[in-house]
């Protein structure tokens, strides 16, 4: 090869979460033999720092890309961005979720970029939409699918939604999977017994613990009231959240509202999740919608059995009553009876661990995925597809 082909990752804002955390990885993993790698983001979320700090990377994170749809901004960054493919001589372009994906491929198109990878790390489209704000990202994902070489989805799931919703070709899809490093959550950095005191956490506790975006998505005050449906079935379960976000005072409310000050404890961001993950004797997900759910993984890895709701790619990994247990979205009832089954149940949570880590395998993992994107940009830069 003549020269190193260049790379650049595009995605909306660098918000704590999991594609923003595994595009920060691939940024900084690629292989520099093969690639000169860019990433341009919008500027002012939590993983900045993280972006800025990552060696043989040109990382730009500029103000003028925002979520919210404003046709006059969007319009302004579509071509900033086309001038900038232009300028730079960009071959690859690869963007992450919706608002980049739609800026981002529109403007790789007017720039004449030779391959554009797409990743959709969940549909822009959601059952918490209103039906004309959801038929408005199907129109505009309909709209950029032609412009994409590849649509990379993250669950297998998410290739029959995007069919259905008449959203590009089938041989346009691919799954690579949104992968951890499995390594990092076997083995806490602090004691166990010594962070669960530190928590408030008592001997007897049983722990249930929720790491994520306090945002809608998540559905955080379900959180709140499958704990108080749980504390009623069985008064030894506690709970913790860690992590903030715009339903931090909803949330907040309704423990108070509850009096659940003493059961559920609200921690904010924290940056040691895998002690947190060893800290807690169960892992609660309460996603009203998902991509693929890295925190499962996480919580997997580190033999954590997982309550989750069934939603989108999570039941790709949390089989029912195989790797985890499932209740459908909404179901606080059948998420506390979830976990005061496993509560009351040591075989039980030491089964489901047990076939949750033979389930990660390799499939999971975060050097497989980076691997995978290295040999298809390769692939559609040398014109073999």
């Amino acid at each position: 090869m003549s020269r190193r082909y260049r790379v650049l990752h595009l995605i909306t804002s660098l918000e704590l979460g999991g594609a923003q955390q595994n595009t920060l990885y691939c940024t900084r993993h690629h292989d520099r033999d093969r690639f000169d790698v860019e990433l341009i983001a919008g500027r002012g979320s939590r993983l900045d720092d993280e972006a800025r700090e990552i060696p043989d990377a040109k990382v730009q994170l500029v103000p003028w890309l925002k979520h919210a749809i404003s046709p006059p901004f969007d319009l302004f960054a579509v071509l900033k961005l086309r001038n900038y493919f232009r300028s730079a001589g960009i071959d690859l372009v690869h963007t992450h979720s919706s608002k980049a994906g739609i800026l981002g491929r529109l403007a790789a198109n007017l720039a004449g970029v030779p391959a554009v990878v797409h990743t959709v790390h969940g549909w822009s489209f959601n059952p918490m939409q209103t039906p004309a704000r959801r038929k408005l990202h199907v129109l505009l994902e309909r709209m950029v699918a032609p412009m994409t070489d590849r649509i990379l989805v993250v669950a297998a799931n998410h290739i029959d939604v995007g069919l259905r919703a008449g959203i590009g070709r089938q041989s346009q899809y691919a799954v690579v999977r949104s992968g951890i490093d499995p390594r990092l959550y076997r083995a806490p950095a602090k004691s166990r017994n010594a962070l669960r005191r530190e928590l408030g956490f008592g001997p007897g506790d049983f722990v249930v613990g929720m790491i994520a975006n306090m945002k809608p998505q998540k559905a955080p005050v379900d959180f709140v009231e499958t704990a108080a449906k749980a504390h009623g079935l069985n008064p030894s379960l506690r709970f913790f959240f860690a992590g903030d976000g715009e339903q931090m005072p909803a949330v907040r409310r309704r423990v108070e509202a509850d009096g659940l000050q003493d059961v559920v404890k609200l921690l904010g961001w924290r940056d040691d999740v895998p002690d947190l993950l060893h800290a807690m004797d169960a892992f609660l997900l309460t996603s009203r919608f998902e991509g693929l759910p890295r925190v499962v993984l996480q919580a997997m890895a580190a033999g954590r059995p997982v309550v989750a709701t069934a939603v989108d790619g999570t039941p790709e990994v949390v089989e029912d009553g195989v790797t985890g247990l499932l209740a459908l979205p909404g179901d606080t009832t059948g998420l506390a009876r979830h976990l005061h089954r496993l509560a009351t149940d040591g075989p039980l949570r030491a089964a489901l661990t047990e076939k949750a880590s033979a389930r990660l395998g390799d499939e999971f993992d975060i050097r497989k995925m980076v691997a995978s994107l290295d040999h298809l940009y390769t692939t559609l830069l040398r014109g073999q597809v």
